[in-house]
């Protein structure tokens, strides 16, 4: 659900200090994106967009099974297809947060 090794990379790049912030910004902004999708789930251009970005910060950030989802459903989406079910991409983005929120203080203890 969490690929900790890109969570180590990316802490590493930017610094624990900094990394802290960038994971919040992160989690604010999947929060938008995620409310925002259930308007536009008529649009499948709209979604490609969404989805893109949902992908690439979910990937960013660890949250694999995320960015898998959303990396279907961007491509999907592109096809003209809008194929998402949003409760459940609600709740694996629910579900990998809670993972990490509760093991990175414990993976990455001073």
């Amino acid at each position: 659900m969490i690929d900790w090794l890109r969570v180590s990379e990316l802490r590493c790049e930017i610094g624990p200090d900094d990394f802290a912030e960038v994971a919040e910004l992160f989690l604010m902004e999947v929060e938008d994106t995620l409310s925002r999708l259930q308007s536009v789930e008529d649009d499948p251009q709209e979604v490609q967009e969404l989805m893109h970005f949902l992908k690439g910060s979910a990937l960013n950030l660890g949250f694999s099974q995320l960015s898998d989802m959303c990396s279907v459903a961007e491509r999907n989406a592109a096809l003209g297809t809008v194929s998402i079910d949003l409760p459940v991409l609600k709740q694996l983005y629910r579900q990998s947060r809670a993972l990490f929120e509760t093991e990175y203080s414990r993976r990455f203890a001073a």
